[in-house]
């Protein structure tokens, strides 16, 4: 099982569109979750029949694969994708540790070839080097947070309707300009005593905001999780 630690203090990337496909449910979830706070969208499958009927060339940039799949091999899967000639990022994510197999998985077509008993933290820079190296950012425009109408604006995306307490949050964030932002900062914005503020109010807040935006639009809040520290916004973001 992936190791659950945190990756403060490392400069992002844009968010980036990833396809993840993982059969087994609880684990799939689980670094769904990993990787969408870390601020990338994530559409997560299960089977290679999923994974065919989801991907979508140019959208999704990287794709973390499983090998051992209960509707085939996930090698087969990355000849497909490599003889496609598509500008993609593939890592590949299994059990199966021994040497042979990790060279078959690099010579198949994979850039980086992880075991599930890899750091959390290493998964999160792989996947940050990797779109790093290929020069790839995951969504295309800026995000505009508008105080005016107390509006949330993704890129391409109709308006989504923010309560005052949605706006307020947001600020803080947005004014850390794409850095860490504290929980102690946002706690602050809010008007609340950071002694006695009971910190789960402000997880339970940020779910509900991401929630929200998949809700309105489809599309994820590239908000990366700081474990014990903070939040950080990954996406472009427009001057107001």
């Amino acid at each position: 099982m992936l190791g659950f630690v945190g990756a403060a203090g490392r400069r992002l990337t844009p968010a980036t569109h990833i396809i993840l496909l993982e059969d087994e449910r609880l684990l799939r979830e689980d670094l769904t979750e990993f990787l969408v706070n870390q601020g990338h969208s994530v559409q997560a499958v299960g089977s290679i029949a999923e994974f065919e009927s989801g991907f979508v060339p140019g959208r999704h940039l990287i794709a973390i694969l499983d090998l051992g799949l209960p509707d085939g091999d996930g090698m087969d899967v990355i000849g497909r994708l490599r003889r496609d000639n598509l500008r993609l990022g593939i890592i590949v994510l299994t059990a199966r540790m021994a040497i042979r197999d990790k060279v078959a998985g690099l010579q198949s077509g994979a850039d980086h070839y992880l075991t599930k008993t890899t750091d959390m933290d290493i998964l999160a820079a792989t996947v940050d080097a990797l779109a790093r190296r290929l020069d790839l950012g995951g969504v295309s425009g800026d995000w505009v947070l508008d105080g005016d109408q107390k509006q949330l604006v993704a890129p391409g995306l109709p308006p989504i309707e923010l309560s005052a307490q949605d706006y307020t949050v947001l600020k803080a964030i947005f004014d850390g300009q794409g850095q860490s932002v504290s929980k102690k900062t946002i706690v602050a914005a809010l008007g609340e005593d950071f002694l006695s503020y009971d910190l789960r109010r402000l997880d339970t807040q940020i779910n509900r905001l991401r929630r929200k935006v998949v809700d309105a639009t489809g599309a994820d809040l590239p908000l990366k999780t700081l474990r014990n520290e903070g939040y950080q916004f990954c996406g472009a973001v427009a001057p107001r």
